[in-house]
């Protein structure tokens, strides 16, 4: 391990307290399994699935060697820097074309997890990069895949949480301790992620999918209130060769970025975003 690890003071996730606190009746996680180091935790736990895992298994890294996110960026930090895991979902009865609000829904999550424990409050960048200071803080990657109880979804989630300037991968990045967050706690911060997770993700089944439903406007609108995007000016890279200028006008009932250009509004299921100063 790097000479930063022990200047750091970067401890071990407490895997029998985490247990302790997520684990129990009525709640959404069933299994809790912390590894010292693995390549991926989203591709142990696709393995896991398709050999009959429950819901709720949610596996943590404390050193993740071959990490991906959208667009199949890597995603690397030291050992004990940030909080590297992946959640086990299976939502029978949500339709499939309701899964996309899966991500976006995860970034709700995040950005409430850590208002609450850090102090900082971040935002999101359709759709579910989340952004503290413009810079990225937490990627969040989901996978469909097909087992023999049916469809799943793995939820991975990287948040950077004591990264020094010179650890992070890409000048783009940023962490909580950079930021001045006032508990990097990482047990704490995976508590409260997962529980608010958990509130999100059981609102939306029992609303089967509809964004729309429940109080406040429901889960659309707990996500434009914390969408950074919407209204501002973006570029949206649709492929190699091809872009979209425009105004980022809001996010429509299916999960997609609906931009406002020359032409009239383009609602996009996919596409990189950047937002234009």
């Amino acid at each position: 391990m790097p000479p930063s690890y022990v200047d750091l003071d970067r401890p071990a996730l407490p895997a029998e307290s985490l247990r302790a606190a997520l684990i129990g009746p009525g709640r959404l996680v069933r299994d809790l399994r912390v590894v010292s180091a693995t390549g991926s935790t989203n591709a142990d736990l696709r393995a896991l699935a398709a050999e009959g895992a429950p819901e709720g298994t949610l596996l943590a890294a404390e050193h993740q060697t071959a990490g991906r996110g959208r667009l199949d960026r890597g995603w690397t930090s030291p050992p004990r820097s940030g909080l590297t895991f992946s959640l086990l979902l299976r939502p029978t009865g949500v339709p499939a074309r309701r899964w996309p609000w899966l991500p976006l829904l995860t970034g709700c999550a995040v950005v409430e997890a850590v208002s609450a424990v850090a102090g900082v409050r971040p935002h999101l960048k359709w759709p579910n990069d989340v952004l503290l200071d413009d810079r990225k803080l937490c990627g969040i990657l989901i996978e469909r895949v097909e087992t023999a109880e049916g469809a799943a979804a793995i939820v991975g989630i990287g948040l950077n949480v004591t990264t020094t300037p010179e650890e992070l991968p890409r000048p783009t990045a940023t962490s909580l301790r950079i930021a001045g967050a006032a508990n990097t706690d990482r047990g704490t911060l995976l508590v409260s992620l997962v529980r608010a997770l958990e509130t999100f993700y059981t609102d939306w089944r029992l609303a089967v999918g509809d964004p729309d439903a429940g109080a406040g406007g429901g889960l659309r609108g707990a996500y434009r209130s914390r969408c950074a995007t919407l209204g501002r000016r973006v570029r949206v890279q649709l492929g190699p060769d091809r872009w979209l200028d425009g105004t980022a006008r809001d996010v429509d009932e299916d999960g997609r970025l609906v931009v406002r250009a020359a032409d009239g509004d383009h609602p996009l299921g996919a596409g990189d975003v950047v937002h234009v100063r």
